[in-house]
């Protein structure tokens, strides 16, 4: 298959685009920058250069292949602009693929049910400070009613592995290291669910290759990691100790993310598509100290 692919230079796309080569797939990844195009091509994708905003350069793209994988999004990824490009983006694949009975896999995040574990057959509610990410979701799925096989791919709240960056586990130790603790909040009881970076990119190809047309698949390797171990694995490499912090330490998502449960499962999407998480879950990722290393060997940069 020839894949269409947007977010190819990201910290996804950069795991899903070489998961997708190595089995025989070709690649056209979509690219804003100079910098973006290197990196796409130097992973032996095809480069198409443009952004979300460029309609035509994303329906050529569509039309150009035989499915399209849906990752960029707008920083910051829940504001109003940002939700409204990626449902005009969303819109022209659908549009694009109508008809054609083609895959179009677009991301999407795991639901929170707290107190159990967030599934497949939850439903898509369009309410909340996400409402209308959800609502973008919704409109993906809703285009396996005009010919198109349409899926999501729920990520939890941390896809890790060597190289990430600018996720929440990244967060928590500047965090750490700035004030001197590790910290949770209340009594770091609340649970994260997460999934290897690689285990994620091969349930992108699976999705692509093989998802029924309306299916939610949860790419969640860990069901969920109790925040409080997530601090004193940062406070072991940091020799920092972890604590509670007032909810008032933290900035931004950081205070819903650690302080409310969030388990989620991905029973279902194993039994479907036979994927199964085989990499290192998100404490043994951390144990294994890369996060703790500066891109270019000296102290981690926070710079984003």
């Amino acid at each position: 298959m020839r894949i269409f692919v947007t977010g190819a230079s990201g910290w996804i796309g950069s795991a899903v685009v070489p998961e997708l080569i190595s089995v025989g797939h070709r690649v056209l990844g979509l690219a804003r920058s100079d910098a973006s195009a290197k990196a796409v091509a130097g992973m032996g994708a095809e480069v198409l250069r443009g952004d979300l905003n460029d309609l035509d350069v994303l329906r050529a793209g569509a039309l150009d292949s035989d499915g399209v994988i849906h990752l960029a999004f707008v920083v910051p990824s829940v504001s109003e602009a940002a939700t409204q490009t990626d449902a005009k983006a969303i819109e022209t694949f659908a549009t694009s693929l109508a008809g054609s009975g083609k895959p179009l896999v677009v991301s999407g995040g795991t639901l929170v049910r707290p107190g159990r574990l967030a599934t497949e057959s939850d439903e898509l509610v369009a309410a909340g400070p996400i409402a209308a990410r959800i609502t973008n979701m919704q409109a993906a799925l809703a285009a396996a009613d005009r010919g198109v096989r349409s899926c999501l791919v729920m990520l939890p709240r941390s896809v890790h592995g060597e190289g990430d960056r600018h996720g929440f586990v990244p967060q928590l130790i500047a965090m750490a290291r700035t004030k001197g603790v590790s910290g949770y909040v209340g009594d770091g009881a609340g649970r994260w669910p997460a999934v290897h970076v690689k285990d994620a990119a091969g349930l992108y190809r699976l999705a692509v290759e093989q998802a029924p047309a309306g299916a939610v698949l949860n790419a969640v390797g860990d069901e969920g990691v109790p925040v409080r171990e997530i601090a004193e694995a940062i406070g072991r490499h940091l020799d920092l100790p972890a604590r509670s912090l007032a909810a008032g330490e933290y900035e931004g998502m950081l205070v819903h993310l650690l302080s409310t449960d969030m388990p989620a499962s991905s029973t279902i999407t194993q039994e479907l598509l036979g994927w199964k998480p085989t990499h290192p879950g998100l404490i043994e990722d951390i144990e294994q100290g890369h996060y703790f290393m500066a891109l270019s060997g000296g102290p981690f940069s926070t710079t984003h």
